[in-house]
């Protein structure tokens, strides 16, 4: 059941994805390898699930799931950061009833409105550049990557902004709309521009927010998205 502060209704078709009815906190540790940089960090995350439920909501649940223990960075080019892809052949998440791989609608929040906007880029929507709930304003912003040209590909690899760079001028940004937010580190964000690929998240853990958490039902049906298959 929906709690009733919750500022909208998140549409039926998704009831099998997990949702996050509120905002969390998590705990990631990271191990740095590599000659004369061995070390350990924390970064503390929030994650936003009053603008973005359903991106937060999925991250949340493969936190709980420890899909991202033991995990390394696998692209860290000065502009982000990027982990989540599993071993094997999958891009991510399989659901163990499905067999599939889970996949997430885009979700973007645009400041003023009550719903979110799905499925589709601002761009797509031809409202693009107006200001969002949970923009890329910020080291350390978190979004869901997924395949380009295809905004509803997004399953478990997700990606840290670096910094303020020729990707995010203000007024001029070619990530909001396009990515969906769905949180930021508040503490550590430093430590990110140290990351290389091959170091670790040696684990994440949920430290508050846990009664916000909503899982899938896995009754319903699986989500479909507009084409795609």
């Amino acid at each position: 059941a929906m709690a009733p502060q919750f500022p909208f209704e998140i549409p039926p078709k998704y009831a099998r994805l997990p949702r996050l009815m509120g905002r969390a906190t998590v705990e990631c540790e990271l191990r740095l390898n590599g000659s004369g940089r061995a070390k350990r960090g924390l970064l503390t995350l929030v994650l936003d699930g009053y603008n973005a439920p359903l991106t937060a909501g999925n991250f949340m649940d493969l936190v709980n799931k420890k899909f991202y223990d033991g995990m390394p960075i696998q692209r860290a080019d000065g502009f982000v950061v990027q982990t989540g892809q599993p071993k094997g052949p999958a891009e991510g998440f399989v659901d163990p009833r499905t067999k599939r791989v889970r996949r997430i609608p885009l979700e973007v929040r645009v400041t003023g409105d009550r719903d979110p906007y799905y499925e589709a880029t601002l761009e797509d929507l031809g409202i693009y550049n107006q200001p969002l709930q949970l923009p890329f304003n910020a080291m350390g912003t978190m979004a869901m990557a997924h395949t380009d040209g295809s905004p509803n590909s997004a399953s478990s690899q997700f990606f840290w902004l670096l910094k303020d760079s020729e990707l995010t001028p203000t007024g001029g940004n070619v990530l909001d709309g396009r990515y969906g937010v769905f949180g930021y580190v508040v503490e550590g964000a430093d430590l990110l521009t140290e990351l290389q690929v091959g170091d670790k998240i040696e684990c994440m853990q949920v430290i508050s927010g846990h009664q916000k958490f909503v899982p899938g039902d896995p009754k319903a049906p699986e989500v479909s998205f507009e084409g795609s298959s």
